[in-house]
């Protein structure tokens, strides 16, 4: 029988065995010494390597070349920056990304085509490689650097993102960076993920993709899709044995490992949503298809109405149905019951009697359920999201300036 994951207390993208990683100061957006914002990830034994990109077609430098060179499966190290996203910066935007990649390959002495590159921040502005140059060589990596990584990659982000699970003879980390810019199509923000097992590059890539789609590709702050999206798993084989394979003992627990870790970060990540008061999970039932399920639950968490609604404790229901009925999914009005939280609102698509009172408390809290019974088939999905709030609003506004 397997035994589920647990989280270890403290727990990061270094908690694996085999993974270092360190960060400074380099002055990227802000003064030299005021905050982390460069930093690397590295395993000195290569790691086999699985990674889903942004889907937006205006995509960064170093979303193009990091999707290039992990062609191969294989990795040792990610150097990532917040401060600047690298993005809209034509052949000079490549060749810094280049250049990163290779001062970090002359740091840990490897091949600079074992090195990957990871940017945030501000669209359309250079790299200010000066700056890059004199920096990289500082980076001190320690098996607790994870922490101060996890920091170096924030931007609007209030606090950082970090979590690991263990189970069996393996661990899981991972650290994730996002706040704003989030309504992800098959990646989501910065996200890196390690393992100490040893997993079968096919296999790794298979997991990756379904943790991402019950995740990462669940979520929404504000409906936008950034063109720097990335989720990165490394796994190094540090704790000996055979690889997980899709057919092997391992592969269930290695699956779950995987889906509890990147469901943990991308809550973390909408809870933390720019200007966001609520955390609001959002849960459809029986719907026709997973498809229709997951489609649903996604449109309604990332409705602004919803989420305006939510912010302001008001149990405007209606809202949640027409997202619902706008969604492409399967819906036929007569059958659909809602609740919000406890309290049942519609029943048979006709609303019934409730305490608003009580509706509005729930809605006033710091988590906000929603769940919407299609009535139609089997299919259940769950999709997360956060309040749209004043606040949001004024930190987009001045964002650059």
């Amino acid at each position: 029988m397997e035994t589920d994951a647990d989280f270890i207390s403290s727990g990061g993208v270094t908690s694996p065995g085999g993974f270092l990683a360190g960060a400074v100061s380099a002055g990227i957006k802000y003064s030299p010494g005021t905050r982390l914002d460069l930093g690397i990830l590295f395993s000195p034994e290569p790691c086999a390597a699985a990674a889903v990109f942004t889907t937006n077609k205006v995509k960064a430098a170093p979303v193009l070349l990091s999707r290039e060179r992990l062609q191969k499966g294989k990795t040792s190290a990610v150097v990532m920056n917040s401060g600047c996203a690298n993005a809209c910066t034509g052949r000079q935007g490549m060749a810094d990304a280049v250049e990163m990649t290779g001062l970090a390959a002359r740091q840990i002495k490897v091949k600079p085509e074992n090195v990957l590159v990871a940017s945030t921040g501000v669209i359309g502005t250079m790299l200010p490689m000066e700056r890059i140059r004199s920096a990289i060589p500082r980076i001190v990596l320690k098996e607790e650097g994870g922490h101060d990584l996890a920091r170096a990659i924030m931007t609007t982000d209030t606090v950082p993102k970090e979590a690991a699970v263990k189970t069996g003879d393996f661990t899981i980390g991972g650290m994730l960076k996002g706040a704003g810019m989030i309504h992800p199509s098959m990646a989501t923000m910065l996200c890196f993920l390690t393992t100490d097992s040893a997993v079968e590059l096919d296999f790794l890539r298979r997991a990756l993709n379904k943790a991402v789609a019950i995740s990462f590709n669940m979520i929404s702050v504000d409906g936008d899709n950034s063109t720097n999206d990335m989720v990165l798993i490394m796994a190094n084989g540090a704790v000996g044995g055979e690889a997980i394979t899709g057919g092997s003992k391992k592969a269930v627990a290695f699956q779950r490992a995987l889906n509890k870790i990147c469901v943990y970060l991308a809550r973390e990540a909408v809870r933390d949503g720019e200007g966001a008061t609520r955390l609001i999970e959002v849960k459809v039932e029986e719907a026709l298809s997973p498809k229709d399920a997951r489609l649903a639950a996604r449109t309604i968490v990332s409705s602004s109405l919803v989420k305006t609604a939510v912010h302001g404790s008001d149990p405007n229901w209606g809202r949640v149905l027409a997202a619902a009925g706008r969604s492409g999914a399967a819906l036929e009005e007569e059958k659909t019951e809602l609740h919000i939280g406890k309290t049942c609102i519609v029943k048979n698509g006709t609303p019934v009697a409730f305490d608003k009172k009580e509706v509005v408390k729930h809605l006033g809290g710091k988590e906000v359920n929603i769940t919407l019974n299609l009535h139609l088939g089997k299919a259940n999905a769950t999709a997360w999201g956060c309040d749209l709030s004043e606040e949001y609003v004024k930190i987009n506004a001045e964002y650059t300036t």
